[in-house]
């Protein structure tokens, strides 16, 4: 995704029914599934809140669409987390 634009902003609704403004970092394949990288835009000035986060959601089709859904085990996400936070940093070098 090009930032020729600036960053990309996407606003989803929590299992509380809360909007969360989320910005948009990278995506990537892993296993044959889509993924993206979010970080909140909206953070409380809290670093230890754990909401401040990277948050990954994972690309599900569905009736033609495009949907973001949680991952479905704690081993699917750290396997996918490792893979963002490499490509993040090989990023920086």
């Amino acid at each position: 995704m090009s930032e020729d634009f600036g960053p990309t902003f996407i606003t989803v609704t929590d299992e509380d029914g809360q909007e969360i403004v989320l910005e948009f970092i990278d995506a990537l394949e892993h296993n044959g599934q889509l993924y993206q990288a979010f970080f909140p835009a909206e953070t409380e000035d809290d670093e230890d809140n754990p909401d401040n986060g990277l948050v990954i959601l994972k690309v599900i089709h569905e009736d033609g669409e495009d949907l973001l859904s949680t991952l479905d085990s704690d081993e699917e996400l750290d396997a996918v987390y490792d893979l963002f936070m490499e490509n993040l940093f090989d990023d920086e070098e």
